[in-house]
């Protein structure tokens, strides 16, 4: 069974307004009790907590991290950020949602400034399957609609993904590449745009379902461990 930590900055939610009627518990809650309902083995973990709840331990048994970040990146520590750049590296899965595209750990992992566009406005997003075939676009429709989001725009300042899985149009004229899939190390990494503190994207079955997948497909591989330095033993001398 896949264990999945769920993070989240949960500041939004408890500073009352809309916010706290979307998601009373915090966005971190929704997205744990959905993963919950299609098995995976869920903990939660926000950035009040020691550490930001992601301690050595935490994260050593975690095989996919989902992170959820707006207003509070800067507050997370640096000596974090770096745990979870390594465990990443070293196979765990990382699920980056909607504003989590300016954390420290993305933007450390992409290496850009991970910029883009934006207008909040409540606009309709349609949000396009590109790539089929690729398991997170499993049991998902060609097309599915937002009713109200956040626009986000190009330019996203992101290397070019190695797949690009979805594809958003706003009704303002923007396009964003907004399912983008990466390796870094032995580990894989998902972004994905829908979502927002004040709109009930989360609560959307067509999110769900994505995340889900995105989850699945981010788990960790048994593959073989690599060897790295001098390498006195040559394998064909054996």
């Amino acid at each position: 069974m896949t264990a999945v930590t769920v993070w989240n900055e949960y500041r939004h939610e408890r500073e009352g307004g809309r916010a706290a009627e979307v998601y009373p518990d915090g966005i971190h809650a929704t997205i744990a009790e959905f993963l919950d309902e299609r098995g995976f083995d869920v903990r939660t973990a926000t950035l009040d907590e020691p550490e930001h709840g992601l301690t050595e331990e935490v994260l050593e048994g975690t095989d996919v991290l989902t992170w959820w970040g707006h207003e509070a990146h800067d507050e997370v520590r640096d000596e974090v950020v770096e745990r979870v750049r390594e465990r990443v590296l070293d196979g765990m899965g990382l699920v980056v949602l909607h504003s989590g595209h300016f954390s420290k750990i993305f933007r450390r992992l992409m290496g850009t400034t991970c910029d883009l566009k934006w207008r909040d406005e409540g606009e309709t997003e349609r949000v396009w399957t590109v790539e089929p075939g690729h398991p997170i676009a499993d049991g998902v429709a060609e097309s599915f609609e937002v009713p109200e989001t956040e626009m986000y725009g190009e330019r996203f300042d992101v290397p070019a993904p190695e797949t690009l899985v979805f594809a958003s149009w706003f009704e303002g004229g923007e396009v964003f590449r907004s399912g983008c899939c990466y390796r870094r190390g032995a580990g894989r990494v998902f972004y994905f745009r829908p979502g927002h503190e004040t709109y009930p994207v989360y609560h959307q079955p067509e999110i769900q379902q994505v995340v889900a997948n995105a989850v699945s497909w981010a788990g960790p591989v048994d593959g073989p461990t690599p060897s790295f330095g001098r390498s006195a033993d040559p394998p064909e001398r054996e």
